[in-house]
């Protein structure tokens, strides 16, 4: 006997009804128990009724897999009550993973054959939901009869279902393409809806297709001609635009067909521009439609006047009032910026305004395309701008901004003072959010231009003096004072106010540089052989100042040792410097570039160390021998995109690895918003520095970096688990890996 259960209207009041999760629970656990037992005594009158309980019981999260059978039963059941649940909990409980949705082919064939369309509409619904690869070969041709029905309501969902059997098994496109040129002729809404949906898969993934449906671009027009003009149907507008779901389907298919293809183009062009001029953009629905419209004239063969009223259009939208709106246009201006570059240069203003927008995916957006639109002509006043941006921008943004605008200032540069100029700038202001190789661009750049030099040593040692918490700003100074520090101990400099800097100055700043504890390793490295390249150039009595620093240094420079993270750390650091025999030793050979004889003198040969290294001139000493090269790894590689790791073991550092992420496109689109994060276990230390960009140029273009500094004290194995989030091709992408197959030189 069936033991007595809850109407669906009493189980949800109850389930409602209850105080606490466990309450809950028990009354779900309890009814489940009764319909298991209902579904067990087979009580054919009931079933269709105990399956809708169980079915919304699914619908809160609840198991309710021991159903799947029963949806079966009420499909094969010639009573419409039965099949309607039967097919909607064959929806809910069955997909491609369970084999049991195979089951359901005969019974969907059966009833797509009958002439009831209530019946055909619940198999084709489901059909078009579960309907799995081998599902789709074999109802195909039940679905084709079904697209030229006389009943609308069965045409429109076999449209539909004819889109999910082309996304499923692109193969079958040949079976829909007769049909689709008469369904065109469609006066009812829905279905001429589904038929340009179909027509778009199709020429989505069949040459043949795309090749076949260009004879109908004129029939499009006129239909959205139609649309525009006169209206489709009136019931179907909104806010007084006609139809425009409908618009902007038909603006999507015409994107495809007119994409490299003259004749096509040609002959939507006054269509466009009609649609472009006449749109009422007071709703959100008229800027829908013009938005696709826009997208549709840049991506076919329009002529120059229609491209440039597509760029006003976006231009437009940027003073749109909705945020919604304002990151649409800003991102397809970044989309035509390459190809349209004169057009969007007119709102560039607007898109400078936008950079101080509160919301951060607009800002970013409008610093992505604020670099974009920096050439020769407007470098120095978007710098300006830019670096304005960057004294308040988020701390998200900060080294995206930094990178840019040392970008733009060294492709556009009108002279090489300026662009040292912008560099330091940017240094002072964005601090430790810059590229990594920003001190190396700025040393090399100081370098080449021996007519600045004196006055790059003097605006360095002012931002020194100022300042020593930023440290690629105090490397680079560092490296400035040490290579042309006699130029600042001169006091003479046309470009600047005359400056009296005294030798005991410059080793307290340097000192004070040294002891901070701020200061990275490689910084008090720059630091040191600054230095050492001035022991040549003071007075004698100072080289015993500097002998001195040598012990404080060693110490790691610094009292304060709550800073340090951990004792491996501290002895980390103190590698980097030499010992204080060692800098006798340095001394020494120093002494022979300061000789008093013209004649050039040989240096004497190089002599083992304590620790068993030889001492070089002007380095940094090691105080282990040099690790062998550790093989660089693929790690990662999809669509194109590849990821590359190599590795360093900093000599001296023997707890300290650094690996260089790679990232490599040589697909034909860009990779955007590239974002790569790394994680070990609890006994290593990780840092990530910030990536060179978040964008990998199609084709193999400039590769985006990232490196990872990672200190392993107890010298275990490593373990190393990443995260890829990306965009391409228009499609969101996250990875998770973990790198299993590192080189075992990483940990020895």
């Amino acid at each position: 006997m069936v033991m007595p259960s809850l109407k669906l209207q009493d189980l949800i009041e109850e389930i409602r009804g209850a105080k606490t999760q466990a309450q809950e629970r028990e009354v779900i656990q309890k009814e489940c128990a009764h319909i298991r037992a209902s579904f067990r005594d087979g009580d054919p009158l009931h079933r269709h009724r105990q399956l809708a309980k169980l079915l919304y019981v699914h619908m809160l999260g609840y198991p309710a897999h021991f159903g799947q059978m029963e949806c079966l039963k009420l499909i094969a059941s010639p009573r419409f009550t039965d099949k309607r649940v039967g097919y909607l909990g064959a929806m809910l409980l069955l997909d491609e993973r369970q084999d049991a949705h195979l089951l359901i082919t005969n019974s969907i064939k059966n009833d797509l054959s009958q002439g009831i369309q209530a019946v055909q509409g619940l198999a084709l619904c489901t059909l078009s939901t579960v309907g799995s690869a081998e599902m789709c070969r074999d109802l195909a041709t039940e679905v084709e009869k079904l697209l030229l029905q006389p009943g609308p309501y069965v045409r429109k969902k076999a449209v539909l279902t004819a889109v999910h059997m082309i996304r499923k098994v692109p193969e079958l496109s040949n079976i829909f393409l007769p049909p689709c040129a008469q369904l065109l002729h469609e006066r009812h809404h829905g279905v001429l809806l589904g038929t340009i949906t179909l027509i778009t898969e199709l020429c989505e993934r069949s040459p043949a297709a795309l090749k076949h449906f260009r004879k109908v671009v004129p029939q499009l027009v006129q239909i959205l001609w139609t649309l525009v003009t006169t209206g489709y149907s009136a019931e179907h507008s909104i806010s007084g635009v006609s139809d425009p779901f409908l618009q902007v389907q038909i603006l999507r298919l015409l994107r495809i067909l007119g994409r490299n293809h003259e004749e096509s183009s040609e002959t939507m062009n006054d269509l466009l521009a009609q649609v472009a001029t006449n749109t009422d953009t007071s709703r959100n629905a008229g800027n829908a439609v013009l938005f696709e419209t826009v997208l549709t004239i840049m991506d076919i063969r329009s002529v120059a006047g229609l491209r440039v009223l597509a760029v006003n259009i976006l231009g437009r939208f940027l003073l749109n009032s909705d945020k919604n709106i304002r990151y649409v246009a800003l991102t397809s201006l970044l989309r035509v910026v390459q190809s349209d570059h004169s057009a969007v240069q007119r709102h560039r203003p607007t898109v400078v305004e936008c950079l101080r927008e509160p919301d951060a995916s607009l800002s970013r957006r409008a610093l992505e395309l604020s670099l974009a639109l920096v050439n020769s002509s407007n470098v120095r006043a978007m710098t300006q701008e830019l670096q304005s941006f960057l004294e308040s921008c988020p701390p998200d943004l900060r080294a995206d901004c930094a990178s840019g605008i040392l970008l733009a200032a060294e492709r556009f540069a009108p002279t090489k003072r300026w662009h040292i100029d912008t560099i330091l700038r940017v240094l002072t202001t964005a601090g430790n959010h810059v590229r990594d190789d920003a001190v190396a661009n700025l040393t090399q750049l100081i370098g080449g231009a021996q007519e600045l030099h004196a006055y790059s040593v003097r605006r360095l040692y002012s931002a020194l003096a100022e300042d020593i918490s930023q440290q690629p700003l105090v490397q680079v100074a560092a490296w400035c004072i040490g290579e042309y520090g006699d130029l600042l101990l001169e006091g003479s400099c046309e470009e600047m106010e005359p400056l009296q800097v005294e030798e005991e100055e410059v080793l307290a700043l340097l000192e004070k540089v040294l002891q901070s504890h701020m200061s990275l390793p490689a910084t008090r490295g720059y630091a040191l052989t600054a230095l050492m390249k001035l022991s040549t150039r003071l007075r004698g009595d100072n080289k015993a100042a500097i002998l001195e620093k040598m012990p404080l240094v060693e110490r790691g420079g610094t009292q304060d040792e709550e800073a340090k993270e951990s004792k491996e750390a501290q002895h980390s650091e103190a590698a980097l410097v030499p010992t204080e025999p060692q800098a006798s030793k340095l001394l020494d050979l120093l002494d022979l570039l300061d000789g008093t004889s013209g004649a050039a003198q040989p240096p004497p040969p190089l002599e083992p160390s304590s620790e068993g290294t030889l001492v070089h001139l002007l380095d940094l000493p090691c105080v282990s021998p040099a690790p062998a090269s550790i093989p660089n790894l693929k790690v990662f590689e999809r669509e194109g995109l590849q990821l590359n790791l190599s590795f360093d073991r900093p000599p001296g550092t023997p707890a300290l690895l650094l690996i260089t992420v790679t990232a490599i496109n040589t697909s034909g689109a860009d990779v955007t918003h590239f974002i790569c994060q790394a994680a070990v276990p609890k006994s290593f230390q990780l840092q990530l520095q910030a990536p060179s960009g978040d964008t990998v140029p199609a084709q193999g273009g400039l590769p985006v970096t990232q490196l990872l500094r990672i200190l392993n004290p107890n010298k275990a194995p490593l373990r190393l688990k990443l995260r890829l989030t990306y965009n391409h091709f228009g499609q969101s992408v996250q990875e998770i890996f973990e790198v299993n197959n590192l080189p075992v030189e990483t940990w020895q």
